[in-house]
């Protein structure tokens, strides 16, 4: 699959949410391209193309924060959403001093995350 400008990458191994999150996201107006696994993401995404990833932190293999940090590590500033089921408190202060967007508790409203993914994309830079 092909990313269109402006997708929002959503990765998320429960097949169930990630269908859930991308029906959400598009019934919103965002492009949007489905992942199963951060290994996935990082083998078929266009990165140029990806203006936003909503990311689960626990994922089976490399776990959604191995993948920001892989991310980062190469230079890139993709605004990141964290999607959990897990209460850490610990990890969650960690995500947001390092900057992620928002990091959201499952289950989560849908408002929340629609308005994450927006304040996401105002901080793109114009091409």
């Amino acid at each position: 699959m092909e990313n269109s400008p402006g997708t929002v990458a959503v990765v998320d191994d429960d097949p169930s949410m990630l269908r859930s999150v991308e029906r959400l996201l598009t019934a919103n107006g965002f492009m949007t391209e489905g992942y199963p696994s951060a290994e996935g993401f990082l083998r078929r995404a266009q990165l140029e193309n990806v203006h936003c990833l909503v990311l689960d932190i626990h994922l089976g293999g490399m776990s959604g924060v191995e993948l920001w940090n892989s991310l980062r590590q190469r230079g890139s500033n993709l605004p990141i959403i964290f999607m959990t089921a897990v209460e850490d408190e610990t990890l969650e202060r960690a995500a947001v001093d390092a900057g992620c967007v928002a990091y959201l508790r499952k289950p989560f409203q849908a408002k929340s995350l629609i308005a994450a993914v927006n304040r996401a994309l105002e901080v793109q830079p114009l091409d």
